[in-house]
């Protein structure tokens, strides 16, 4: 008879670069298995890597701004129930929101960030509480502690995030699920590229590394943990103070950080 127990099971979506490949990582350093899911076409190198560092990885390219992509990667895991799971995907846009930014890639965000962390989520939740066992990790952002000037929609949507994940973790209480939001700074991804913002402050900035972020969010999940603010003191000051300064004030420092042609001249 074979005794031998099964490896656990994690799902990271977003796990091609930046954060996403960092946690599953993290993942597969602490005998995770592994399901991965990102858009891009080829990920056997992604693959190849965690299967180097000893975990089974199945890859799954998948658009999850897609309905039909949540459900393909819901499938995708045959039945089983994650030992955990980090909805991590997510894209940014920057620049004025009445003449810069382009409505689709604006209604993508809000598919991808938004709509399709309630979608998977929705699934998971529901079988990780019938047995009686989980852990979620929700990719938020310091983001959501302010209103995003030029940042309008991608700061709403991690807004949505921080609010859902920590709602989910107060009905999760009881269930032997719990729900972790992880809250990272700038962070040296391709974020700011992809999004539009190298001629920002903040996109030209001092960044923390994915790694850094991403070892911050796998411990506080495993500590079962309700938020991590990540990386650097100043993020974490960030934190702290945008539970005293006025939604006003914050909207102004937003604005300073994210305005087009803010980045500082050599």
């Amino acid at each position: 008879m074979d005794t031998t127990t099964p490896r656990r099971l994690a799902l990271v979506t977003g796990a091609s670069s930046g954060i996403g490949h960092e946690l599953a990582k993290q993942f597969a350093s602490h005998d995770f298995d592994l399901v991965i899911a990102a858009e891009d076409e080829d990920l056997t190198a992604v693959a190849a890597e965690l299967q180097g560092l000893g975990a089974g990885v199945k890859a799954v390219q998948v658009d999850l701004a897609t309905e039909e992509g949540v459900e393909h990667l819901y499938r995708s895991l045959e039945g089983r129930t994650p030992d955990a799971a980090a909805l991590n995907a997510g894209i940014g846009a920057g620049g004025a929101f009445a003449s810069d930014t382009d409505l689709r890639q604006e209604l993508r965000l809000v598919d991808l960030n938004v709509r399709s962390t309630v979608h998977l989520a929705k699934y998971l939740v529901r079988d990780m509480a019938a047995r009686g066992e989980g852990r979620l990790l929700f990719t938020s952002s310091i983001a959501s502690t302010m209103p995003g000037a030029f940042q309008a929609v991608y700061n709403a949507s991690k807004a949505f995030v921080q609010s859902f994940a920590l709602a989910l973790r107060n009905e999760l209480r009881d269930t032997g699920v719990t729900v972790t939001a992880l809250m990272p700074g700038p962070t040296e991804t391709e974020f700011f590229e992809r999004a539009g913002m190298l001629d920002t402050q903040v996109g030209a900035g001092d960044k923390d590394s994915a790694e850094d972020v991403a070892r911050d969010g796998f411990d506080a999940l495993m500590a079962g943990k309700e938020r991590v603010v990540s990386h650097s003191l100043s993020t974490k000051l960030q934190g702290r103070g945008s539970r005293l300064i006025p939604d006003k004030v914050k909207a102004e420092l937003h604005r300073k950080m994210a305005e087009p042609g803010s980045r500082p001249r050599d």
